[in-house]
């Protein structure tokens, strides 16, 4: 599996966002700020995650993930798209319910804009214990099923 990287692109206030490698706690920083000042972003509507060059993801990454379709429920009443093609990142995503809070397409779609690759953000260990545990309550918040599942590690997380 090669390392994780993210690739992004813009246009008009329409985002995509490709998740290539091995998606791992290393980008939450990277992820979550960007993320943060796109939602921010006065001019935006929406966005599509492609995930059709993803090897693997991890739990912070999927809530990351996650923490996007809620912002969007909340402040413009859309559901962003995720494009997986890949069967074992599809299953997981299906598991997390992320087929309740987004669209999922399963095919590959074509991109027609030149994407660059976001810098890798540095933080502190606190300030990403931080994020991991913000990134997974969001997971916790989909269903019961995640709720179970994430519990303990955000209370191992919180009392660090």
């Amino acid at each position: 599996m090669q390392d994780g990287k993210i690739l992004f692109a813009e246009q008009d206030g329409n985002y995509v966002l490709k998740f290539v490698g091995d998606v791992r706690l290393t980008l939450c920083s990277t992820l979550d700020l960007f993320l943060e000042n796109m939602l921010d972003n006065d001019d935006f509507k929406t966005v599509i995650i492609d995930l059709t060059e993803t090897d693997g993801i991890d739990s912070t990454s999927l809530g990351l993930i996650a923490k996007i379709s809620v912002k969007m429920k909340q402040h413009h009443q859309l559901r962003p798209t995720i494009v997986s093609t890949n069967e074992d990142i599809s299953r997981i995503l299906l598991s997390m319910g992320f087929d309740k809070v987004f669209i999922l397409i399963r095919d590959n779609v074509e991109a027609s804009q030149q994407l660059k690759e976001l810098d890798v953000l540095r933080e502190s260990e606190e300030q990403v214990r931080n994020r991991v545990v913000d990134a997974h309550r969001v997971l916790m918040d989909l269903n019961d099923n995640n709720r179970d599942t994430f519990r303990d590690l955000v209370r191992s997380l919180e009392s660090e």
